[in-house]
């Protein structure tokens, strides 16, 4: 049923669905309190509350652009999608040493390893929706191409360490709070989260791997997807918690490019079961 949902929503021109979506995106900040507060909170934090209108638009935008973006075909897709940089992949790509693509949650980061997959065959680290009857459609909609997925656990990432080596890219979400064990607390936006070290080792498995940044800025009017993508600024040196520290303030780089698409509603400083928090005052 909900895959036959999405099939038919997927007809939908892009621009009408970004219409409903910024529609949606205001219903649901007027009407829940928790959803409401965590925006305004993480925005004003990261000193960007003077894009909090466009910011509940956009984020209404990026669930009702999923089913063009998992199920439209191909060459609609296409269409819509337009490359800044590319050539920096594909340089990384002739070399044969792999790529570590870091996409954090701004913009439509659905499209970005998709896109890439045209070129080449990519593994990125898949933690299946909490929602039961999601997860066939999104594993069937995230295997497009030739994406493979990895699963969010040991099994996963050995699978994406093979991957790497074999001098083919992976992707990984780094502002995704990892489990107990799997990350280290370094400051976002003057706040402490609990931040993947995964990026970083991914990195020097791969016998230090090229990491690339990318994101796909959503355009005006349904217009399409930007997908930019940008070196790494320096080197991922130090301790765990430094390699960290050095990926949010690369994250946060990023995010400054355009703020309003950033997924601010996400409980990024939450505190997952089992770790010990940096400051109870400061952690959520």
């Amino acid at each position: 049923m909900l895959l036959r949902t999405f099939r038919f929503f997927s007809i939908f021109p892009l621009p009408v669905l970004h219409g409903i979506g910024a529609a949606m995106g205001w219903l649901v900040y007027g009407l829940s309190p928790s959803y409401r507060r965590r925006m305004r909170d993480n925005m004003g934090r990261a000193g960007y509350a003077g894009h909090l209108r466009q910011a509940v638009a956009e984020a209404g935008k990026a669930v009702a652009e999923l089913p063009f973006v998992w199920l439209a075909s191909e060459e609609r897709i296409a269409r819509r999608v337009f490359l800044k940089n590319y050539g920096l992949v594909e340089e990384h790509l002739r070399a044969g040493r792999g790529i570590v693509f870091l996409t954090p949650h701004l913009g439509c980061f659905e499209i970005t390893a998709q896109r890439v997959s045209h070129d080449t065959p990519i593994m990125v680290m898949y933690r299946p929706p909490k929602q039961a009857a999601m997860k066939p459609l999104v594993e069937v909609a995230r295997a497009r191409g030739q994406m493979l997925l990895a699963p969010a656990n040991l099994s996963g990432v050995r699978m994406l360490a093979k991957f790497l080596k074999s001098g083919k890219p992976v992707g990984i979400l780094p502002d995704q709070v990892p489990q107990e064990g799997e990350g280290v607390w370094a400051e976002f936006f003057g706040r402490p989260a609990y931040t993947m070290t995964l990026p970083a080792k991914m990195a020097r498995l791969g016998g230090d791997a090229p990491v690339v940044l990318t994101y796909a800025e959503r355009l005006p009017r349904g217009r399409g997807f930007l997908i930019h993508f940008v070196p790494f600024p320096g080197t991922l040196e130090g301790d765990n918690a430094q390699q960290a520290r050095a990926i949010n303030a690369a994250m946060e780089q990023l995010i400054a490019g355009c703020p309003a698409q950033y997924y601010w509603s996400y409980n990024r400083y939450k505190v997952p079961p089992g770790v010990a928090a940096p400051n109870t005052a400061e952690a959520a």
